[in-house]
């Protein structure tokens, strides 16, 4: 007897989470389990901003799936397309080929994708902090700029090739301000004919506080710190324009600046668009238990699906965080077991164990269960959580050994050459033009199963 397909769409915190748990619960004569992703890691997404600012290194970062995973089937690809009618799931192969995939029970985990808006040339000109490459390749440009203000001899280019400006004032933006500007001010040591009051970084949301998750108090202390290092925020603006060497932010300024790193918010991967559900602000509508109604055997989780908050009630959802990720991918797990087993079904329940953000070197703001810290004390919340929350020991020991080495030896600043002659846009990691619309699913759904 043929046993029931499990597939989950998605290598994200909330992905690998439910296949672990699908792995460890389930007799393998009790289901097939798929995990269709474009890579065979899963990224620590919390702590790119380190890899951007080479205190750790990418590898330290990838958690690799082969180890965590030990008889999932890995589909190196993306899924670009659902039809829940058919039970079947259309993935684009890493070698371009479109091919179908059909499942008894389908978790849908796609995540995030950088949520942008209409503002001229921002998708030419920005970059993303969404993605392992993002990350290695605006570490290169930035030391790439103080190279080429180093060489050159026009003062007005000096001037563009200093000034970074940051876009997005929650964790993602902070941490990311926070940590290269330490990296152009310790590297700026190494840079004799660069003056280090040129190097600006600017930080600006539209939001009037900085983190407001964080509260009043820990996101004042987070703002007086940047502030003593010389990042200079601004809130209540946003971008107006963005050009090759220029930013034009919303209250009239216009800066020369040839690096925007964009971290204004994130949007539900386009696949949840190819399933015809109804959808809560761009994510995916489910019941507490993460069905998505109308769609058999299917469950959604993570930053795709609009998980209730029990904990709050009143139409609250979860917020898309790892947290939220990890514990949603077991209930799910459980729940997709319970189906299996005729069982009832649990509802998602979990009160958020706080918050951390790590400023780099001994600057940080913590709120573990409600306990507001800063400095040695919430850098060490915030490490400690961070290699918890790690999966495998190799990467724990990665993570941990990077970062004493980075404290003892410093950085050498050197630039890979990634994409140098090729600069990427803000959209060219995330490959959002490879998914279908909801018709052209339903055509490569029977050509490519009429096929067999």
């Amino acid at each position: 007897m043929e046993r029931p397909r499990i597939l989950v769409a998605g290598g994200g915190f909330a992905g690998v989470e439910c296949a672990r748990r699908l792995e460890r619960r389930l007799a393998p004569a009790e289901a097939e389990i798929a995990l269709v992703t474009p890579y065979s890691y899963q990224l620590y997404l919390p702590l790119l901003p380190h890899v951007a600012a080479g205190v750790l290194t990418p590898q330290s970062v990838a958690v690799s799936l082969r180890r965590t995973l030990r008889r999932t089937n890995i589909l190196p690809g993306g899924a670009i397309g659902i039809d829940s009618e058919a039970k079947t799931c259309v993935i684009r192969t890493i070698s371009d080929e479109i091919v179908a995939k059909r499942y008894d029970y389908l978790v849908l985990a796609p995540g995030s994708i950088t949520r942008t808006f209409d503002i001229p040339g921002l998708n030419e000109y920005a970059r993303g902090m969404k993605t392992l490459a993002e990350a290695a390749y605006i570490r290169d440009h930035v030391i790439a700029q103080l190279d080429l203000a180093s060489a050159t001899q026009d003062r007005a280019e000096r001037e563009s090739r200093l000034q970074f400006v940051v876009v997005g004032g929650g964790y993602a933006g902070t941490e990311t301000a926070a940590c290269l500007q330490r990296l152009t001010t310790a590297a700026c040591k190494r840079y004799p004919r660069l003056d280090p009051r040129l190097i600006r970084w600017h930080l600006i949301d539209i939001a009037p506080r900085l983190m407001p998750e964080l509260g009043e108090k820990l996101g004042r202390t987070a703002l007086e710190i940047l502030k003593r290092r010389g990042v200079e925020v601004s809130l209540g603006v946003s971008v107006a324009e963005v050009g090759a060497d220029t930013v034009k932010f919303t209250d009239g300024r216009l800066l020369p600046s040839r690096t925007l790193i964009w971290t204004a918010g994130v949007a539900a991967s386009p696949l949840v668009g190819t399933l015809g559900a109804e959808t809560v602000k761009g994510r995916l509508a489910v019941t507490a238990e993460m069905r998505v109604p109308h769609c058999d055997g299917v469950f959604a989780l993570g930053d795709a699906a609009a998980v209730p908050d029990l904990t709050k009630g009143d139409g609250a959802v979860c917020p898309p965080t790892a947290q939220h990720g990890q514990r949603q991918g077991r209930t799910v797990a459980d729940n997709v077991i319970a189906m299996l087993r005729n069982q009832p079904l649990k509802p998602y329940h979990h009160h958020d164990l706080g918050l951390v953000v790590d400023l780099g070197g001994t600057d940080a703001v913590s709120r573990p269960l409600g306990v507001e810290l800063h400095g040695l004390s919430a850098q060490a919340v915030a490490r400690g959580y961070h290699l918890m929350a790690l999966r495998t020991n190799v990467a724990k020991a990665r993570v941990a050994a990077n970062w004493a080495l980075n404290a003892v030896a410093g950085d050498d600043f050197v630039r890979t050459g990634f994409q140098a002659r090729n600069p990427a846009a803000l959209r060219d990691f995330e490959f959002t033009d490879s998914y279908l619309t909801r018709d052209q699913v339903m055509e490569h759904t029977r050509s490519l199963l009429a096929k067999g």
